[in-house]
């Protein structure tokens, strides 16, 4: 039994590869660059991308698809921003598959032609994700202040399959006692030489060094659908507090 059930995983795997591959070729050729973000549940996920839809919506051409178990409070949460949002209901699967993304954008009736940017906000949860590519070109894992410093030694594997640690919450640092060099340390224990940033979408810190990360590696893969002049003006602006839109 414990062979047959490898032997489904592996082809479920296999099927979800071939599918994030036809979707990145998809998301190349319209030249919208895609983002995904990580984490554990109320890790700050749906906040941290509201305000970073705000921050762009007006400039860039925007889009998210947000998955969750049950209900559409996170898509209502994200629209907020202006930008177009689709929820995608899981149900009883607790991460998104590439096979969803493609559904998802098909329902929405998106042309990606149309996009500069899709960011795609998975299930909370830090374990199946690592295994689904979804097409993406930059994956996030967020972490956040309230949590502890452990979590990269807790689940190792999706900070080796992300590109980029980000540390939330980070005005909540001191109230929560967070060891930020214990934090930064496993990070680096984990996955040597990756990337961190530390925010904070209630105040606005750190959100430029994201969005100047988010214009180098977009530029990185070719995506300028959008003239550099107007990347450098949105990030010129100084740190914004929570409720921008």
């Amino acid at each position: 039994m414990q062979t047959r059930m490898l032997e489904v995983r592996k082809q479920v795997l296999k099927k979800n590869d071939t599918l994030a591959r036809d979707l990145r070729r998809r998301f190349n050729e319209a030249g919208v660059y895609v983002v995904s973000i990580v984490s554990s549940p109320g890790a700050g996920k749906t906040t941290f991308l509201r305000e970073t839809l705000c921050r762009l919506v007006r400039r860039w051409r925007v889009a998210a698809l947000v998955g969750d178990l049950a209900t559409e409070n996170d898509a209502r949460k994200l629209a907020e921003s202006g930008a177009p949002v689709r929820q995608i209901v899981t149900g009883t699967v607790c991460h998104l598959e590439a096979d969803m993304v493609e559904s998802a954008i098909s329902a929405a009736g998106w042309d990606l032609h149309d996009l500069d940017f899709l960011f795609l906000e998975n299930v909370g949860n830090l374990v199946c994700p690592s295994s689904y590519d979804l097409g993406e070109h930059l994956r996030l894992v967020l972490l956040s202040t309230t949590e502890g410093e452990d979590k990269p030694l807790k689940y190792p594997t999706i900070f080796n399959t992300a590109d980029v640690a980000v540390i939330t919450k980070s005005d909540l640092a001191e109230a929560a006692e967070f060891d930020r060099a214990a934090a930064l340390e496993n990070i680096q224990a984990v996955r040597p030489g990756m990337s961190v940033l530390e925010v904070s979408s209630r105040t606005g810190q750190g959100m430029n060094d994201w969005l100047g990360l988010l214009a180098r590696t977009s530029r990185a893969a070719g995506m300028t659908a959008m003239p550099d002049p107007v990347l450098q003006h949105s990030m010129s602006a100084p740190s914004m507090p929570l409720s921008t839109c």
